[in-house]
């Protein structure tokens, strides 16, 4: 390779290089001026001192650019590595970078170094890295950088050893340099301060939410327009190691970039700034500023001579070659500058101000965000004027009234004494205030709060015994029942976080959250105290089986804010279920609020309706107990018959989802004294509100609560008001207190007023993260340019005129069913696990005669595989609510030229696969052609095409339509009579919901 004399990697001889004419320039600039050029990382973590300097270490011995020594015309590796300095303190103020003296130290440092490394150590740390221009370029010193931080993960580093200098390339665009063709008749754009011969450097830095396409361009015709000329130079460096492979490829630290100046006319629009742009790249032409290379046999003596005449002349006269050097280091990852401990946020670029030079302003773009710093001469005009120009730069890029209209904050929340108090706080005070109210009312009879509270700890006492404490991950794995709420309390009263699971959930489900979790222990309700679910070194406790006879003793201690409450999983789209870790400052200020806003008090008796492992179960186990009131908890599984017997034991409000809702719209139940209701989980939709309002009556309020769980269970709500809500939906309503939303375009900028965008919330809600996953955590927690960390929810949003926010749809593949978030990837990802499935995809489709959607899974194979078979394997991976209600097999998974599937080139997936059924099954009976005309109905589906083995899950059937179909069966098969006995058998019709199932249990309980 031209110009390579060394090689990669090569240790036969001290790595040398030639000294190129732009680093022979900056040689001959004053001391007071010494092109330092100062990148900093900041983040959120710890780094630690020492290995921080053997990182630099390591990093500089793959790129000894770092480390070179000038001898003669030659850099020279000198082996020493770069010194790193610890600043006490916090990291570097934005608003007065200039003034830190540790960034303002002399380069190269008494032992003739060119480049360091500054930590400042405080709480949200900063790593500096300052170089000397002489040495290396900005692009070069990335390459160091990005091998520290490898060195600081434990990564091999990838090293910059190449010798090359832009002598070595035959490149059209320096052919042209020529520094002594510079004209110096442009004004400054900021003025000069006075006394200007001695002052420094200034900084001013501006961070912006979202990345903007032809940003430099944007930025060059704005400055163009406020420049007061016809015309403005502007120059932008460009660098030369993307049209030559072989540095590329070679990678090198030396000067390689270029100063290449533009004229742009003051009235022109930004496209045509970024032709200009894109046509200089390509055809490699435009006004070079740099040195050639006829100043290397200039003596530096005369260098510096003409150096700081040039530069007396233009600060005297007010006059530059260009107006502005607009510097755009593109977008940087962040994840390429953490560590395991340190969570990179924000980097940005420093650069000093040059003899003769023109403003400087430099651009990063870093997840989601775009920095700017401007360097120019310092005095308090300037200040002003920088900051001024900055404004206008970001109004420019981000409109005030698109942050206005995108960024939504409530108003300060009322004093109600719950201020920094956590749950297990309240829950004792209740306990203390009226021990003998009733907190628990249910099958098992009324269970005041002193007994739940001695039960809890009887829990928390034998989990103390096992030496489980703060943040330990507990499993619950129970029905609803009096000892699965102790044991939900009993462990937030241990200091512990307890994991909730559905006891539906197949074994291997089970024994995989367990071992994700990394759970010690397992509590466990009677009658699941018998399955094989638990993994190696997860102890089990039987709930039932505890002492709760006996007198526990007091717990002492209350746990942190910032300790765990619980743990719940959801679907994941990498195939692999994630755990939201939500602490208890998030769950006491959702709780404080939604105590005050939704009415909850003393005579409140809110049901459990839903599963454990379903974040929303926290409003009905969580809330009542933080005010006096009364948990209802039901006999038997969900249906018609288990639900109006809730409604007839007092319940005054429910928590459900629009599709339970919709359901009991649809079932004849009296709701009696019901007061509100709280609808969570999915979209609800205008319709099934009003279909509430005839059946619950005008003066009980239907809230809307909008929340994923990465929130802690609701973030915003909003009251249904016939007259005002018309549209389709019902609003999500505003973020409540400690809470903030934020509408975001694709590239992270503030939508403007009527435009969808992505939300994004922040605020004390959000969860620590997922469990073990900080590639995840990180991909989905990210930082808005004023520091904040948010959730991305995925979800598309949009600020109605009244304020409140509306829901519009996702932007992926993830679902909502029954208030279920299930990642089709992941339910395809198991499929494939299969020994004969080569490939799988999981869709959405709308059931035949209905407008709800199923779950359908299309696979090709490399074995012969029955669809019973593929159905099995499933139940014994994923919750039953996952299991596609239709298999089918094909030739090939359609997709667009984008990669994505099509799935509207996919089959019919009721069509195709038709309805299984198990051969030789004969004719219905007359039992069995009643339940089929039940199923019809339901399903949308012929009666002809129902069989005796055919299951209601594989025509399209799930959990709400199933209690549908079961509450019909009960009041048109079976008769009032038999009712009650028929829906106890619930479970049972869970497990084989085929027709010949359920018309047997049909007949017994006419029988009966």
């Amino acid at each position: 390779m031209s110009g390579d004399r060394t090689g990669p990697g090569s240790t036969d001889q001290p790595f040398t290089r030639l000294v190129a004419p732009f680093e022979r320039w900056y040689l001959a600039f004053p001391a007071s001026m010494a092109p330092v050029m100062t990148f900093c990382v900041e983040g959120f973590g710890h780094v630690d001192a020492g290995q921080l300097r053997e990182a630099v270490a390591v990093g500089s011995e793959a790129c000894p650019g770092a480390r070179l020594r000038l001898h003669g015309r030659n850099w020279v590796d000198s082996g020493e590595t770069p010194p790193v300095r610890v600043v006490a303190g916090p990291g570097p103020d934005s608003s007065a970078l200039h003034e830190i003296p540790e960034l303002r130290s002399a380069l190269p440092d008494a032992a003739g170094a060119n480049c360091e490394v500054l930590l400042f150590d405080g709480p949200s740390p900063t790593i500096v890295f300052r170089v000397l221009h002489i040495v290396m370029d900005a692009r070069g010193m990335l390459l160091w950088i990005a091998d520290v931080f490898r060195a600081l993960r434990g990564e091999a580093t990838t090293g910059a050893r190449s010798t090359v200098t832009i002598l070595d390339l035959e490149d059209p665009l320096y052919r042209k340099a020529d520094v002594s063709k510079e004209e110096y008749a442009t004004p400054s754009l900021l003025g000069l301060p006075g006394n200007s011969d001695r002052a420094g450097t200034m900084w001013r830095r501006r961070t912006i939410d979202g990345t903007f396409p032809a940003l430099a361009a944007k930025i060059a015709t704005r400055l163009a327009a406020g420049s007061g000329r016809p015309k403005a130079a502007i120059s932008f460096p460009v660098d030369l190691r993307p049209f030559h492979p072989q540095v590329q490829s070679d990678r090198s630290t030396s000067n390689l970039s270029l100063t290449v100046a533009l004229d742009i006319p003051a009235g022109q629009d930004w496209e045509a700034t970024y032709e200009q742009v894109l046509t200089m790249l390509s055809e490699r032409s435009g006004e070079v500023h740099a040195p050639g290379p006829e100043i290397l046999g200039t003596p530096l003596w005369a260098l510096k001579r003409v150096i700081k005449g040039i530069d007396r002349r233009a600060r005297r006269r007010d006059r530059f070659s260009l107006l502005v050097n607009v510097n755009n280091l593109g977008r940087l990852d962040p994840l390429a500058f953490s560590t395991g401990e340190f969570e990179a946020t924000g980097m940005y670029l420093l650069e000093s101000q040059e003899p003769a030079s023109p403003l400087s302003l430099a651009v990063t773009e870093v997840d989601g965000r775009t920095e700017l710093t401007l360097a120019w001469w310092a005095g308090a005009e300037q200040e002003k004027r920088a900051d001024a120009l900055l404004d206008d730069l970001c109004e420019l890029l981000s409109p005030a009234e698109n942050r206005r209209h995108s960024e939504i904050r409530p108003p300060a929340p009322p004093e109600d004494g719950t201020a920094g108090r956590g749950v297990v706080e309240q829950f004792r005070a209740q306990v203390e205030a009226a021990p003998d109210a009733v907190a628990i009312s249910g099958p098992e009879g009324d269970i005041s709060y002193a007994e739940l509270a001695r039960r809890a700890r009887v829990v928390a006492a034998a989990l103390r015994d096992r030496g489980i404490g703060r943040d330990t991950v507990v499993g619950l794995l129970a029905d609803r029942t009096v000892a699965a709420v102790a044991g939900a309390w009993g462990v937030l009263l241990a200091g512990a976080a307890y994991l909730p699971m559905d006891t539906k959930h197949p074994d291997g489900r089970v024994r995989s959250l367990l071992e994700d979790a990394k759970s010690p222990v397992c509590l466990v309700g009677k009658p699941h105290d018998g399955r094989d679910n638990l993994p190696g070194g997860c102890a089990r406790i039987v709930l039932d089986d505890l002492p709760f006879s006996a007198e526990p003793p007091e717990i002492d201690g209350t746990p942190s804010p910032g300790d765990l409450a619980y743990v719940v999983y959801t679907s994941g789209s990498t195939g692999k279920p994630k755990g939201v870790e939500i602490e208890h400052r998030s769950l006491s200020n959702y709780a404080s609020w939604a105590v005050r806003e939704h009415g909850i008090d003393a005579s409140t008796r809110l049901p459990l309706l839903c599963s454990l492992s379903f974040d929303v179960a926290e409003i009905s186990l969580i809330l009542p107990f933080l005010v006096g009131g009364t948990l209802l908890l039901m006999k038997d599984e969900l249906s018609h018959v288990a639900i109006q017997e809730v409604l007839d034991n007092g319940a005054t409000m429910l928590s459900l989802t629009p599709s339970h809702l919709d359901l009991i719209t649809r079932l004849d139940l009296e709701p009696r004294d019901v007061r509100a209701l709280i609808v969570i989980g999915e979209q609800f939709t205008r319709s099934v509100a009003l279909r509430a309002r005839e059946l619950f009556g005008p003066d009980c309020r239907i809230i809307n609560l909008y929340g994923p769980a990465e929130a802690t269970i609701g973030v915003s709500h909003h009251f249904f008001d016939a007259e005002r809500d018309t549209g389709a939906a019902v609003p999500i309503g505003e973020p409540l207190d400690g809470v903030t939303f934020h509408l975001l375009s694709p590239d992270r900028q503030f939508v403007a007023p009527g435009e969808p965008g992505e939300l994004y919330i922040g605020g004390v809600q959000l969860a620590r993260g997922y469990r073990g996953r900080p590639d995840l955590t990180r991909q989905r927690f990210v930082r808005l340019a004023d520091g904040s960390r948010v959730y991305r929810t995925g979800d598309i949003a949009r600020r109605l005129e009244s304020g409140a926010v509306e829901f519009c749809g996702r932007i992926d593949d993830q679902l909502k069913l029954h208030g279920h978030r299930i990642e089709p990837a992941e339910i395809a990802q198991t499929l494939e696990t299969h020994d004969a499935v080569a490939s799988a995809v999981v869709v959405a489709r709308a059931k035949p005669g209905s407008k709800d959607k199923a779950l359908c899974g299309y696979f090709l194979t490399v074995a012969d595989v029955g669809i019973p078979e593929l159905v099995a394997y499933l139940e014994q991976r994923l919750p039953h609510y996952m299991i596609p209600a239709v298999l089918l097999e094909v030739d090939e998974i359609p997709r667009s030229v984008n990669g994505k599937v099509s799935v509207g080139s996919l089959p019919d997936p009721f069509a195709a696969a038709g309805t299984p059924a198990a051969a030789g099954t004969g004719p219905l009976d007359d039992v069995e052609s009643e339940v089929a005309k039940v199923w019809s109905q339901v399903l949308g589906v012929e009666t002809g095409a129902i069989e005796s083995a055919s299951d209601f899950h594989r025509l399209g059937g799930d959990s709400v339509s199933l209690i549908t179909m079961v509450a019909m069966v009960a009041r048109q098969v079976v008769g009032p009579a038999g009712e009650r006995a028929f829906t106890g058998r619930m479970p049972e019709i869970i497990r084989d919901a085929t027709v010949r199932q359920v018309a047997e249990l049909a007949k017994q309980a006419k029988a009966a």
